[in-house]
């Protein structure tokens, strides 16, 4: 019997010739196009509006497989990354995103492969074999050298001299090969080898802790689709905390030298997970937790399962990053200028939601001094909810995301918002949305018509006639 893969690679090489057979005759109708794309490679960035140069095609990623060696005191960082993915189209040439350190080797099915890198964060590989289209496939990059400190865009270094990787809207690309887009999630495993006296932790649930000789091997596994950005590890001195919920989803936190101080914080993670759950349905994931670092970062951020906490994490930090667990996570922007999804129910539920369900709060009342103070102001009003633009689109979300989504709440009524949100969540469960795909969802919960109301708080640069500012009840 002959071997399978050696059969593959047989056949495959038939069909590619009468692939290059058709694309042979392609040069002489684009010779006068010089910009025109190789059809047989696939597109470096998916022409995402405000980070054009992101992800790549011609393929989609189901699982990576990545194991790193993490030197702290040299900052060395050996890593292998496997990438399964499935091809798209014929490929004889495609990319991936990589701004970390030096590439050693690379295969594409087990056959080296040739590489080059280019741009900030591209890294294009020409397989031995092209790659014909629907055809499972693997590439394995190998890499070596110092990681450097991106300060809060991906991998981070902490003062204790461990690290940990955070940045939005790009991280994984500093330490891993990664196709960086929301567009494409995929399942993560991660080794981690570092000295013994270090400890390390990442996503979903562990899968292993060896100590061998001077070294100690972490795994982890998360076995829902992930976000390139939403993966992270921590390496430090850590301490642990370990809760479980009721139904015994397991809670791992871990805690830096310099923020032991947030366990009681982190105690309250139940609590908040059985809030969230009774507004937005079932947590989606297999764990959750939190990682508190002591480094001075100036954001917290929603990695999947299990947060990353700057060191003025509040109560209000913890709600708004488990939050996007459902918003954010679980389900993801489609493109960049859908971040209201994300920020917008985060905010207001940790803002709004909880204030008033757990505390008490009039928010009707937090609400009207809010637009009684603001309403006045230009500048407040001047970045649109539904197109920020690249740059912008981490601003107004926080503040005026809030207000929108509370006048939306009264223009509709308690019952059919709380309803309508949940479901919209729910049903895009481990996939994409977007903000027209949720303004279409809700305008179909209501014979009323929300046209006007949405361009009002959605696409416009000024304040909401008060007709939306004040809708329903809050007219009062």
């Amino acid at each position: 019997m002959g071997s399978p893969n050696k059969a593959r690679y047989l056949g495959a090489a038939a069909v590619w010739a009468v692939v290059m057979a058709v694309a042979a005759q392609l040069p002489s109708a684009a010779a006068a196009i010089p910009a025109f794309p190789d059809p047989l490679t696939g597109p470096s960035g998916l022409g995402d509006r405000y980070y054009p140069a992101d992800g790549n095609g011609g393929y989609r990623v189901n699982h990576y497989d990545v194991g790193i060696d993490y030197d702290p005191p040299s900052h060395q960082l050996t890593g292998t990354a496997r990438i399964d993915a499935v091809s798209t189209q014929a490929l004889h040439a495609f990319s991936l995103d990589f701004s970390g350190p030096a590439v050693q080797r690379v295969t594409v099915d087990n056959l080296p492969a040739g590489f080059v890198r280019g741009g900030q964060h591209k890294l294009t590989l020409t397989p031995a074999i092209p790659i014909l289209p629907g055809l499972p496939f693997s590439v394995t990059v190998e890499y070596s050298g110092v990681e450097q400190d991106t300060g809060g865009a991906g991998w981070t270094y902490s003062p204790s001299g461990g690290a940990f990787a955070a940045g939005e809207p790009h991280s994984a690309g500093t330490w891993y090969p990664v196709n960086d887009t929301p567009r494409n999630k995929a399942t993560f495993d991660l080794r981690v080898t570092i000295p013994r006296q270090w400890q390390a932790i990442s996503n979903g649930v562990q899968t292993g802790d060896r100590v061998d000789g001077d070294k100690h091997t972490v795994g982890w596994s998360s076995r829902h689709p992930t976000a390139g950005y939403l993966t992270t590890v921590a390496i430090d001195h850590l301490d642990f905390l370990n809760q479980r919920r009721a139904n015994g989803t397991p809670l791992i936190s871990a805690f830096a030298p310099g923020a032991v101080r947030d366990e009681a914080l982190e105690r309250r993670l139940p609590e908040i997970l059985d809030f969230l759950e009774s507004l937005y349905g079932p947590y989606p994931f297999e764990s959750a937790g939190g990682i508190y670092v002591d480094t001075d970062l100036r954001f917290s951020l929603e990695t999947q399962t299990r947060p990353i906490y700057a060191p003025w994490t509040v109560l209000n930090t913890v709600i708004h990053e488990n939050t996007h667990q459902w918003w954010g996570d679980s389900m993801s922007v489609r493109n960049w200028s859908d971040v209201c999804l994300n920020e917008c129910f985060a905010s207001y539920t940790a803002d709004y939601l909880w204030p008033e369900r757990k505390e008490g709060k009039n928010v009707d009342a937090l609400y009207r001094k809010t637009v009684s103070q603001m309403r006045d102001r230009p500048e407040y009003w001047r970045v649109p909810l539904a197109a920020p633009g690249a740059g912008s689109e981490f601003t107004s979300v926080y503040s005026r995301g809030p207000l929108f989504l509370h006048a939306l709440r009264h223009e509709l009524g308690d019952g059919v918002f709380f309803s309508a949100v949940r479901q919209f969540v729910q049903s895009h469960a481990y996939r994409n949305a977007s903000m027209p795909e949720f303004r279409a969802f809700i305008q179909s919960k209501t014979t009323s018509d929300l046209s006007g109301f949405f361009a009002a708080w959605l696409d416009t640069a000024t304040r909401p006639a008060d007709r939306y500012l004040y809708p329903g009840t809050l007219r009062g």
